[in-house]
């Protein structure tokens, strides 16, 4: 595409003070911190249940945090509702129903309200997924990986492929949009068990499908006994070919690992990569909120006993913290330009308050490095910007560092 020159060049700015003239999009995010087992690739906040859950209890403190955190969205509509872990399907449907009830009387959940939540395929789960939907989930996600058991024992889950295709096959039954979590470049796997895993996903005609390499992330068990994986240029052969196969089938990799039909993009996971706002309830939840002056960042207590006792002490959030006016073009950025169309110059100012000029010479340096596409209407990351995204972002944390 010809580029166009848009911008002068200005150096960056050194203003503190912000002024947001609108709010963004506000979702709202739910964390159930439990799994029956943890995951040796997982590195988020969860923790074996060992035995049932204490569902009651944390319904409670739920409501409670939220109804804590409602001065800071007092008035602002919520447009999704995301239910993450964890495993949320540990909770029962009568639990989600309480909830749903609760947001709407408490905070304005829009009527179209996109509602994900994210379940594990094991047949417990499972003939949980007619009561989800009639509590009001719109949209479930379920965090497959693989269909083939070897692979399945492989990365510790807890369910056989059998349970997987029942899953998959419920959800098609109960939901018209749903999302079926794969990974590629698992222990021992080769191309042609990656692209059949990914064969049996369409079979059952998924609005949506997250495709994810698997990686050794730092405090997981896989870190510290590391299996062994195929090399990088057989994953890059794998990711290839899957968003050869997947485009083939009519969907669209419209972010880095997700790929979804026409119309069934996931709002709530959009309003992320487009520096929405979103607060979250739970233990160990993280909140991005825009006020009138600044953007603050939230994370609830971690562990479930002490968000117990830190929400009954009335106060659940652990840490917050101020985003500096320097450091929200790097975390605009960072979500941004994991979007296939990138974003509008507008939509930078509006979500950073500050003028697009602030980049201007990284975006010139990108566009000449051919990672970038620059024009009066969109930047948007090349295919090569796409494939290393790392290295684009770097420059511009070094200026905003």
């Amino acid at each position: 595409m010809r580029t166009i020159p848009i911008f002068a060049e200005k150096p960056r700015s050194t203003v503190e003070t912000l002024e947001f003239r609108a709010s963004p999009p506000l979702s709202l995010y739910v964390h159930v911190p439990w799994c029956i087992r943890k995951c040796p690739y997982c590195d988020f906040n969860s923790h074996e249940a060992g035995g049932a859950v204490p569902e009651k209890e944390y319904v409670a403190a739920l409501l409670q945090d939220l109804q804590s955190a409602l001065p800071l969205i007092w008035g602002r509509p919520v447009v999704s509702v995301f239910f993450g872990g964890g495993t949320p399907s540990l909770l029962s449907p009568a639990a989600i129903d309480e909830l749903l009830a609760a947001f709407r009387a408490l905070a304005r959940l829009t009527p179209d309200a996109e509602i994900t939540l994210e379940a594990n395929p094991g047949t417990a789960e499972a003939g949980r997924f007619a009561g989800y939907r009639a509590a009001g989930v719109t949209r479930l996600s379920l965090g497959i990986q693989s269909f083939d058991d070897g692979h399945l024992q492989a990365l510790g889950r807890v369910h056989d492929s059998n349970e997987a295709r029942h899953a998959a096959e419920l959800a098609s039954r109960h939901f018209e949009t749903f999302n079926l979590d794969l990974m590629y470049g698992l222990p021992g796997q080769s191309h042609a068990q990656a692209l059949a895993d990914v064969e049996q996903a369409l079979a059952f005609k998924p609005t949506h499908l997250s495709c994810y390499q698997l990686t050794l992330e730092p405090n997981t068990r896989f870190a510290a006994f590391p299996p062994e994986l195929p090399e990088s240029d057989q994953c890059a052969d794998m990711q290839e070919a899957i968003e050869a196969r997947l485009a083939a089938a009519g969907f669209r990799n419209y972010e880095t690992s997700a790929f979804a039909r026409p119309e069934w993009l996931c709002r709530h996971n959009l309003n992320y990569w487009q520096f929405g706002d979103y607060l979250g309830i739970g233990a160990g939840a993280h909140s991005k909120l825009t006020l009138h002056d600044r953007v603050l960042r939230q994370m609830r207590w971690k562990h479930p006993k002490a968000y117990f006792e830190q929400v009954a002490a009335g106060t659940p959030v652990q840490d917050e913290q101020q985003v500096a006016a320097r450091d929200l073009p790097f975390e605009f950025l960072m979500n941004a330009l994991r979007l296939a169309d990138g974003f509008a110059p507008d939509l930078f100012e509006q979500r950073t308050s500050l003028p697009i000029s602030v980049i201007v010479p990284q975006l010139k340096a990108a566009e000449a490095d051919g990672l970038l596409t620059v024009s009066a209407e969109q930047i948007a990351p090349t295919l090569q910007g796409r494939r290393f995204l790392n290295v684009l972002l770097e420059r511009f944390l070094a200026e905003g560092g």
